[in-house]
């Protein structure tokens, strides 16, 4: 534990030592404010709620996540110090989950705060702030799952670019899975168990579920599944690397 936290530590310094955090963190805040307001009609509305806010977030993790998860391990690899951590008494499991975990909290801090817009809607009306929570917690998890996902890519090359876009196509692929267009495609020749599986797959679907204020056990264990899964990968990728 005492190395994961060392790990964890050390990138979250590396995060606030470089204009990385500060560039992310004021775009985020910029595109959520710009979507939830101006895109979103948050005052045209007339209604006191974050639908607006949250509805656009698969979209705007779908570019800035990979942004934060492409630099996890293929920048260790391009500089080199990819050896000299794994040579420290730090395990590979506990090097991705103290690299993953401060990556997540990072976007959780960018998440956090946005609470400025919560405070503009309680100002303005009487939302329901138990669906607010529930939406923060379902945009964290799914933020959690993009960033796992963009770990293991992130561990296959030593190319930043490389590693973002194929965060960006993978991610997109799990984001629209449930969508009709998606199903069209296998509705012709598939049975409906199979559609059904792909569907279940959406990270959307899972979302918008939770951002309802339905906090259904199966959709929490879904994005957990998903991170622990892809983090497994992770670890399995660094581990044949570092055989060769």
């Amino acid at each position: 534990m005492n190395s994961c936290v060392s790990v964890f530590r050390r990138e979250m310094y590396s995060y606030f030592a470089s204009p990385l955090a500060y560039i992310f963190i004021v775009i985020f805040l910029m595109l959520s404010a710009g979507f939830a307001f101006y895109m979103g009609g948050l005052y045209e509305r007339g209604q006191a709620d974050l639908l607006p806010f949250f509805s656009f977030h698969p979209w705007l993790y779908l570019f800035l996540v990979p942004a934060i998860a492409m630099r996890l391990w293929a920048e260790e690899r391009k500089s080199g110090t990819i050896e000299l951590l794994l040579t420290l008494p730090v395990t590979t499991t506990q090097a991705v989950l103290g690299k993953f975990f401060a990556s997540w909290a990072f976007v959780g801090l960018a998440l956090l705060l946005t609470f400025p817009i919560w405070l503009t809607v309680n100002y303005l009306g009487d939302p329901d702030n138990g669906v607010i929570v529930a939406s923060y917690l379902g945009s964290w998890l799914m933020a959690g799952a993009f960033l796992a996902v963009g770990s293991a890519i992130s561990a296959t090359t030593n190319n930043q670019v490389i590693a973002f876009i194929l965060t960006v196509v993978v991610c997109f692929i799990l984001v629209v899975a449930g969508f009709p267009l998606v199903q069209g495609a296998f509705r012709s020749w598939a049975p409906n168990v199979v559609l059904d599986a792909v569907s279940s797959l959406s990270f959307l679907t899972h979302y918008l579920a939770i951002s309802r204020g339905v906090l259904d056990l199966r959709d929490i264990f879904f994005f957990v599944l998903v991170i622990i899964t892809w983090l497994i990968a992770t670890v399995l990728i660094i581990n044949m690397k570092k055989a060769d």
